[in-house]
């Protein structure tokens, strides 16, 4: 199941380098989850031709993102910008209104913590 995301995700993200065939056919196989015999049909090609032809694009999706990496670097930056967005919901609250019970230099350290966060998103890029 994870390795089915995990293509979904790379035929998301790359899936325009691919032919047009070749990227419709994996869209049938991970997001319709038709079967190899319904894809062949609907390509008038054999179960074994369209086997063949989503494993060549899942091949080419992967080299890509071996040579490149945009997909993990993107996904780890919007892990950051979450981690980042829910700091800033929870101080905001915590600051705030007639429950605020963060300090000063609980606030300080909250923001040091934000700023952080904002600086590794660049590392995140470099790496």
């Amino acid at each position: 199941m994870a390795k089915d995301l995990e293509m979904g995700y790379l035929l998301d993200f790359y899936g325009e380098v691919l032919t047009e065939k070749q990227r419709e056919m994996l869209r049938q196989y991970y997001n319709d989850d038709l079967s190899l015999s319904e894809i062949g049909e609907n390509f008038g090609i054999t179960r074994q031709g369209a086997r063949d032809a989503i494993k060549h694009g899942e091949n080419a999706l992967k080299e890509l993102e071996e040579k490149v990496g945009f997909a993990a670097r993107y996904r780890r930056v919007q892990q950051k910008l979450e981690e980042l967005e829910q700091m800033v919901i929870d101080a905001r609250f915590e600051c705030t209104g007639p429950y605020a019970k963060l300090t000063t230099t609980e606030y300080a350290a909250t923001l040091t913590k934000m700023l952080g966060i904002i600086r590794s998103m660049d590392e995140v890029n470099e790496s």
